[in-house]
């Protein structure tokens, strides 16, 4: 195989949305940090919306972005909480993978804590070919071409070599 056209994770990105400020949003900061071994970032909220007591600029959730080593071990940590399968439909069109788990504690390893609580999280992986750093640049920039572009199917492929994932439908 070309190695141009091999497909890597260029990022994972956990998130945990919780909708408010406070001791909340710090327990599940707390958790990301013990999962990853790696600081999270708060995320801030865009607009007011009084229906749900949010207002513009206020703390509502936390991520943390993992490459490399990181990423692969925290990847198969959760694909064991949810069973190793994953669905198509979950694949976007540019090769992307977005998926959710309901509880933490489904992940093995991770015990219930009373102090932290219980949290879902949503987990986005990009992919990426050698040679997106041309998208990417300050100088010179240009468009990666379609033929060169990550799709659903070598994404799929990816996942089902590297981490023994089922998709279904």
């Amino acid at each position: 195989m070309n190695p141009m056209e091999e497909v890597k994770i260029a990022k994972a990105t956990i998130n945990i949305g919780v909708g408010e400020a406070g001791e909340k949003l710090v327990r599940a900061e707390k958790l990301l940090t013990s999962l990853t071994q790696q600081q999270p970032v708060r995320t801030y909220s865009k607009v007011t919306n009084p229906e749900f007591g949010i207002r513009k600029n206020q703390p509502i959730a936390c991520k943390v972005t993992l490459r490399d080593e990181r990423a692969d071990n925290a990847i198969k940590l959760i694909l064991s909480g949810i069973g190793n399968s994953l669905k198509s439909r979950q694949f976007d069109r540019n090769g992307n993978l977005s998926f959710g788990i309901e509880e933490h504690i489904d992940i093995p390893g991770i015990r219930y804590d009373p102090d932290i609580g219980i949290f879902g999280m949503n987990i986005s992986l990009t992919f990426e070919k050698p040679g997106y750093r041309i998208k990417k640049r300050k100088m010179q920039r240009k468009k990666v071409p379609a033929k060169h572009q990550v799709t659903p199917e070598e994404t799929q492929e990816f996942m089902k070599e590297n981490f023994n994932v089922k998709i279904g439908d």
